[in-house]
């Protein structure tokens, strides 16, 4: 790979796809970032869509592994191919249902709303689906910065900080104004992706940046120019480097830039302010290519926080070494238990107690809560029984989902709506119930923590930083005055799985249960 190394995702895959003489093929890659082995380094594939979080593309660079080609040839057959289609047309009803919807900026102010109603409505997916057909995934920019969804500033700024007028320059009109297609995944009805016309000479053309790059790089920067994301977005899918960690990094810095502990020696003369579009360009380009502190920084926050010292641990935050996704649990503690006890930490594609709502699995599994249509907010915050239930569920579930193949946004519509077990019966020509799959779903997590222990990772050492979790408690905006009690919960929800209450380590009943050997 030689006559690649050095060359970003975009322009790899086009030169193997043309050199190939396979039908069809398709590729997987790194770009500079893997190979300078950061390990915030992702693979990518589709011309830049990113398997971005954990490190994945650090293990290729590692390897001197550039890219792995595949073509396949074979018919994908399936057990009943008319009850798959049956199955199909039923849920395809579902998600081409598209009544009208408020414009853009509007949804700031759905935001403000439920910020500042006393109670909590439970969820229908079906809203969200309504969302992510017309925008995609950033129709969530200005709803989350105003309810309280999203971090802001190093998680250290609030709704007020980044109110309605600055995340206006990011509602989601802005983006799908420059769509030119909608992007839709292989056998996808929705279609929540999309390729972009930017104002940029060099990438004039884009794919449609993600609501979690938006709010990483735009509000969590205090960074209010949607084309300097556009752009970032592009640098970064070509470099191969996850956008969520990249920002998480370029705001810990930023932090310790204005409290002093940076100079401007240190960051080779860039002023790390908060808001410096230029400088927070400037900053991402080092450290994808590994130049002056971009060296640093290129491992993420956790391994920056190490070699600067000075009390920087404060600022990095992070579960385990992984940087948190743009959902905030002081807002929903579901997403700071699952960034917390998830043998692949900081992930925000498992679960959480929004998450627990649209799936709706208590129509399906017996003996799940059901969530009531309408409650107190303070009733989130309480650390019982039930939270550990719906988590574990939602765990399992997204066991079965990942296992399956199958997408986290179109589950969320529902499983009474989209019917991921009948899919899987159709397709293999299984009889397993709901609730076997569930078990299915525990058995893969309990071999994952397992795992996980084998090679002497403490599952406690995965319990998010502090201020993440409202210690102290914020003194302003949306989430002011909230703290998670993460240690019962985690406690909760390890005793919920039949792993050790204390240390999170699976008991050999639990082990043996599973069949597990």
């Amino acid at each position: 790979a030689t006559s690649l190394w050095g060359k970003d995702t975009v322009e790899t895959e086009k030169i193997l796809i043309e050199s190939s003489e396979k039908k069809k093929p398709r590729v997987v890659c790194i770009g500079p970032a893997g190979e300078n082995i950061s390990l915030i380094a992702g693979i990518a594939n589709d011309r830049g869509r990113m398997a971005a979080r954990a490190g994945l593309g650090a293990v290729m660079g590692a390897k001197k592994l550039k890219a792995v080609v595949l073509s396949g040839t074979e018919h994908i057959r399936v057990h009943d191919r008319n009850e798959v289609r049956r199955l199909s047309r039923r849920c395809n009803m579902y998600v081409k249902f598209q009544p009208p919807f408020v414009s853009g900026p509007m949804t700031a102010y759905i935001g403000a709303l439920t910020r500042m109603l006393p109670v909590q409505f439970a969820q229908d997916g079906m809203l969200f689906k309504i969302m992510l057909k017309k925008w995609g995934t950033v129709s969530m920019n200005q709803l989350s910065a105003e309810m309280g969804d999203s971090p802001l500033r190093n998680w250290d700024g609030s709704n007020t900080d980044f109110g309605i007028k600055k995340s206006g320059s990011v509602n989601p009109d802005v983006f799908t104004d420059c769509e030119i297609v909608k992007y839709y995944c292989f056998s996808c009805p929705l279609g929540c992706g999309g390729i972009c016309s930017t104002n940029d000479d060099k990438y004039e053309r884009t794919h449609k940046p993600e609501y979690e790059t938006v709010l990483s790089l735009g509000g969590f920067c205090m960074n209010e120019d949607r084309d300097s994301i556009f752009y970032m977005n592009e640098l970064l899918n070509r470099a191969g480097m996850d956008t969520i960690s990249a920002g998480h990094v370029a705001a810990f810095a930023i932090e310790c830039y204005e409290k002093g502990i940076l100079s401007k020696d240190d960051t080779g003369g860039l002023e790390l302010t908060w808001g410096n579009t230029q400088a927070l360009i400037a900053l991402i380009e080092k450290m994808i290519h590994r130049e002056g502190i971009g060296d640093i920084l290129a491992d993420g926050v956790k391994r920056a926080a190490q070699n600067i010292g000075k009390g920087t641990h404060n600022a990095a935050i992070h579960a385990g070494g992984q940087e948190l996704a743009m959902h905030d649990g002081r807002n929903d503690p579901g997403f700071a238990l699952h960034y917390s006890v998830e043998p692949s930490p900081g992930r925000h594609t498992v679960g959480s107690q929004l998450y627990y709502e649209m799936f709706q699995l208590w129509k399906k599994v017996r003996g799940l809560p059901k969530v009531r249509f309408m409650y107190p907010k303070f009733a989130k915050y309480k650390a019982d029984k039930k939270k550990a239930l719906m988590g574990a569920a939602c765990s399992k579930f997204m066991n079965v989902v990942n296992g399956a193949g199958a997408c986290l946004f179109g589950v969320l519509i529902g499983v009474h709506r989209v019917p991921i077990f009948e899919w899987l019966n159709a397709a293999t020509g299984w009889d397993k119930t709901p609730a076997e799959y569930m078990i299915v779903g525990e058995r893969i997590q309990t071999l994952k923590q397992s795992f996980n222990i084998k090679h002497g990772i403490r599952p406690k050492d995965f319990k998010i930083s502090d201020r993440a979790l409202g210690i102290p408690p914020q003194d302003r905006g949306a989430n002011k005055g909230r703290t998670v009690d993460i240690e019962k919960m985690m406690q909760d929800y390890w005793e919920e799985l039949g792993w050790d209450r204390e240390t999170g380590d699976p008991l050999k009943d639990t082990v043996e249960r599973l069949g597990i050997d």
